[in-house]
């Protein structure tokens, strides 16, 4: 399977593997500007549903023919992913989302894709948020099977859940002391550890100016990608990932330097240093234009 970078996903459409326009969205390109694709089983439907939606994605992979678009199926648990990866025709899709990853069952389910080349994307949603030994352990984890892994996701609504919270749609999660701090230590235990980490879903699909502050929010925290749940957020996540004429400019300076320091508009450019970001601002540039 070819890799990809977790600045190619974009905005991933999360979609119930019941839903009635499935295979328009997955198979015939139904939003033109979508780069990926969330295909559920788990919160977004009720447990009676399940075997309507596993048949649903047995359906569906026997008309797929993979596309630029990136599709990962979530499933439920263990248990109903062993069946997914049963099912004919099954490597067509990309790769898996593992909801409620945690250090009871992250054994278990990379047990069960040891043999397979699905791209990953484990969800840390439970008691672990709240524990950074639990987040250390979880990282080590995560180390030893790296390779397929894009990014780690985090459950913004199950940790508010568990905190008693909700949140209204003028706030980010990083506006309240309590999750600003679960979500510093949870950046800094993986970020630092070379993984890519994606933004919170933002639950107020009507609000385009909530979003927007949402979005770039996540930027300044060095979070990348957004699971969005209307097609109205994806022209908008497009947008708010190009970059400025400025940022490209200051980012192909330091990639292409040959010097180790040089004064760059009256700031310290330490190209060893700021390389690794520079290089992400230029492919954000390649995939989703200049501002």
């Amino acid at each position: 399977m070819n890799k990809i970078n977790y600045i190619e996903l974009g905005a991933t459409l999360f979609i119930p593997a019941i839903h009635k326009n499935l295979k328009a969205v997955v198979c015939s390109d139904k939003y033109s500007g979508l780069k990926s694709v969330l295909i559920d089983t788990e919160d977004g439907i009720k447990s009676d549903s399940l075997e309507i939606a596993l048949k649903a994605i047995e359906e569906l992979l026997k008309i797929y023919e993979k596309k630029k678009l990136i599709v990962f199926i979530r499933p439920r648990n263990i248990e109903v992913l062993r069946r997914i990866l049963k099912l004919e025709n099954i490597n067509k899709i990309n790769g898996f989302i593992l909801p409620k990853f945690s250090l009871e069952n992250a054994e278990g389910y990379f047990d069960l894709l040891k043999d397979d080349d699905f791209l990953i994307m484990p969800s840390i949603e439970g008691k672990e948020l709240f524990n950074k030994n639990s987040l250390y352990e979880l990282r080590d984890i995560l180390l030893k099977n790296r390779e397929n892994i894009v990014l780690v996701r985090f459950g913004l609504e199950d940790m508010l859940r568990q905190l008693k919270m909700k949140r209204s749609c003028e706030d980010t999660p990083f506006d309240f002391s309590v999750t600003s701090y679960v979500l510093g230590s949870f950046i800094a235990t993986f970020k630092s550890a070379g993984f890519a980490i994606s933004g919170g879903v933002y639950p107020c699909f009507k609000d385009d100016n909530g979003f927007i502050k949402d979005v770039k929010r996540d930027l300044r925290e060095g979070l990348f990608s957004k699971t969005i749940i209307h097609p109205r957020q994806i022209q908008l996540t497009n947008e708010l990932y190009r970059v400025t004429k400025e940022e490209l400019k200051e980012a192909l300076e330091i990639f292409q330097s040959n010097e180790a320091l040089f004064n760059q508009n009256d700031k310290m450019a330490e190209v060893t240093t700021m390389k690794p970001q520079a290089q992400e601002v230029i492919l954000r540039s390649k995939i989703y234009g200049v501002v």
